[in-house]
């Protein structure tokens, strides 16, 4: 795993979002970018994550801030994840893990015992010049909006 820190600059990367546009890094330019690393959609603390930062969007859309999910799930799957909790922000399919792996969140996990190759879940925010100015491991998903906008401010 690609270990990245605060003051890097942010890997560039492109992927699908749930409706198979193009999305790249770079086309925020000049904006704030929080990445968000989940490991799959309905499950139930992703869920949690997801409807955290829903419920709070307005707070992170006045503060400039655009949010991207990302996951190993297929397109498919996130559309319908963004459908059934309505979520206003978009999900990147990264089925191949290549900006998993770009970010270094891609690896063996341990639960319950058993050992395997999961996302662990990571958030990176990013200021407008999309260097590295947070890093959240293991967000707390009740929270999670909190603990981006306390970085920014």
């Amino acid at each position: 795993m690609k270990h990245l820190k605060i003051g890097h600059a942010a890997p560039e990367f492109c992927s699908k979002d749930q409706d198979g546009n193009d999305v790249c890094l770079k086309d925020f330019s000049g904006k704030r970018v929080v990445l968000y690393f989940y490991p799959k959609d309905n499950t139930p603390g992703c869920t949690v994550q997801a409807c955290n930062i829903r419920d709070n969007y307005s707070s992170i859309l006045g503060e400039n801030i655009v949010i991207l999910g990302v996951s190993a799930d297929d397109e498919k799957k996130h559309l319908k994840f963004i459908e059934k909790f309505d979520l206003p922000f978009p999900l990147l399919a990264d089925v191949d893990k290549t900006v998993l792996n770009l970010y270094g969140v891609w690896g063996e996990k341990k639960f319950m015992g058993k050992t395997y190759d999961g996302i662990h879940r990571t958030t990176f925010v990013l200021d407008d010049t999309h260097t590295i100015i947070g890093i959240i491991d293991k967000p707390k998903n009740k929270e999670h909006t909190a603990e981006i906008l306390e970085i920014y401010n």
